[in-house]
């Protein structure tokens, strides 16, 4: 729409009619979904996470016209030369080349399992994919072995809680600047080193537990081995299986992990797609937040082809969302958030604090303009040029129960809880790798996003089911830091101390 001249070239390179001056929005979303044949993708490895979000090119119109074959004649890979800051595409033969023989390339390079193959070349060539059984069983238990091996966690001698005096005050130790500015209760006290603290509440997550259990058998942590079944993507949506079966349960997004689950991923678009079911999705990495790299579409090429850059799951988008009437735009999407506290596995104890936090769209919401970030999400604060609508918990509740009389809060807090309860049981029902480890000197801060969605219910009403978004790893806690002072204070006492007299907390198991 603004560069000149692209979009007769874009046009041109994709065989897409296209003669007039002024940019057609027609053409425009043409060449938007023809684009997902010809795209490629690098990241760079080193940087913030903004700079390591996947970069989308199109090669010019020589190599975009190089076409697929099995048994490739030349290789293609970026190239990013530093002097000029400019981006190449390397070609080079894999074999002796003769005069007039086409050059061709692998569109699938690397993979040789020839079921995924045909998934990865649906974008280009219609594959029959109509055997396939779309259902997703837990994995089994290799899975999340490797995935333990891969995180280079190892797991904690068994240990007896040390039993504390009700006058004993605790030194800890942290590298977080919120927790050294918040925490002034009188049983807690900051050291600068590591070695002589009773509490360790650190941001960097904690790996090797085997020697700390072993060495320092009486030292408190803010962290569980494991626990990255509960905050990565693809985990959660694993072990929620043992709650809902293969479709996962009531309260999660229906979600298939794109490196592991793609044919069943299709098979279950394609079948949404033939009984006439909505079929909007997002993708997201597994493994990053604030809505990095995240994208919502109804373009199985564009959802298939995201498989090459970050690993990344893909959720059923929510397409009927309980909405809020904000006065000065009408009705946006919203999330909230709750901060969970895990006190122990055996027996499982979890909390709530009392304050959650609410996140606001921008733009009335559509099903439509799927990249306009200020409709579709809600994750406004790290955007300097962007509004952020912030409403208090109880002002929300009140305004909340206005808008829709039919359905009081508490009702609605009691589903989202028993949401927790189901979800925290489950990532704690089997031993560790495969489920939270049981260490009892472990205690841990999440946050949970989650939103609304209508659906009807078995008496026919319309009824708002609680559906998790995702769960956060020692989240951001500046707002609730500024609103309420006792925060950490709270949480502290809760963890550490097992009192929650006077702290703003809600038992829910």
């Amino acid at each position: 729409m603004e560069v000149p001249g692209l979009l007769h070239r874009m046009a041109n390179l994709m065989g897409i009619e296209f003669h007039g001056e002024v940019p057609d929005e027609g053409v425009v979303e043409e060449v938007l979904t023809e684009m997902w044949k010809y795209n490629q993708t690098y990241q760079l490895s080193q940087g913030s996470a903004e700079e390591k979000v996947p970069v989308w090119y199109i090669m010019d119109e020589f190599g975009s016209r190089i076409q697929h074959s099995d048994e490739p004649t030349f290789v293609t890979a970026p190239f990013y030369y530093i002097p000029h800051q400019l981006a190449y595409t390397i070609l080079w033969p894999l074999r002796d080349i003769s005069n007039g023989e086409e050059v061709s390339r692998d569109y699938t390079y690397g993979e040789r399992d020839p079921l995924i193959r045909n998934c990865l070349l649906l974008p280009w060539q219609s594959v029959d994919l109509s055997e396939i059984d779309c259902q997703t069983p837990e994995p089994v238990e290799t899975h999340y072995k490797s995935i333990f091996a891969e995180n280079k966690e190892t797991l904690p001698h068994p240990v007896e809680p040390p039993l504390h005096d009700k006058s004993k005050i605790f030194k800890v130790y942290t590298d977080m600047q919120q927790v050294l500015n918040a925490v002034d209760h009188p049983r807690f006290i900051f050291t600068n080193e590591e070695k002589e603290a009773d509490i360790l509440f650190n941001f960097s997550h904690i790996k090797d537990y085997k020697t700390l259990s072993t060495e320092r058998p009486h030292v408190l942590l803010n962290q569980f081995p494991c626990e990255n079944l509960l905050t990565v993507k693809d985990c959660l949506a694993s072990i929620s299986r043992r709650v809902g079966g293969a479709e996962g349960p009531k309260w999660l997004p229906r979600t298939f992990n794109l490196k592991t689950e793609l044919p069943q991923f299709i098979g279950n678009f394609k079948q949404r797609e033939q009984r006439g079911e909505d079929n909007h999705w997002i993708c997201k990495p597994w493994n990053l937040a604030r809505s990095l790299d995240t994208h919502v579409t109804t373009s199985l090429p564009y959802i298939i082809r995201q498989r090459e850059s970050t690993p990344k799951v893909v959720s059923k988008y929510i397409e009927n969302p309980v909405l809020f009437h904000r006065d000065d735009i009408g009705m946006v999407k919203f999330d909230i958030r709750y901060v969970v506290l895990l006190r122990s596995v055996r027996p499982l104890k979890l909390y709530a604090y009392d304050v959650f936090w609410l996140r606001f769209a921008n733009r009335p919401f559509t099903l439509d303009d799927l990249d306009d970030y200020e409709k579709h999400f809600t994750v406004m604060n790290y955007a300097p040029s962007v509004q952020l609508k912030q409403v208090h918990c109880d002002e929300f509740i009140t305004l909340f129960e206005k808008q829709y009389p039919d359905y009081p809060w508490k009702s609605i807090q009691d589903e989202i809880f028993k949401s927790f309860k189901e979800l925290f049981r489950a990532a704690c029902s089997k031993p560790a790798p495969l489920g939270i480890c049981d260490y009892p000197l472990s205690r841990a801060v999440y946050a949970i996003d989650l939103m609304l969605k209508w659906e009807t219910d078995q008496e026919g009403k319309r009824a708002m089911q609680p559906q998790i978004l995702e769960v956060n790893f020692n989240p951001d806690c500046a707002r609730a830091c500024k609103y309420h002072p006792t925060f950490f204070n709270d949480i502290f006492s809760t963890l550490f101390l097992d009192e929650t007299q006077n702290c703003h907390m809600t038992e829910i198991l």
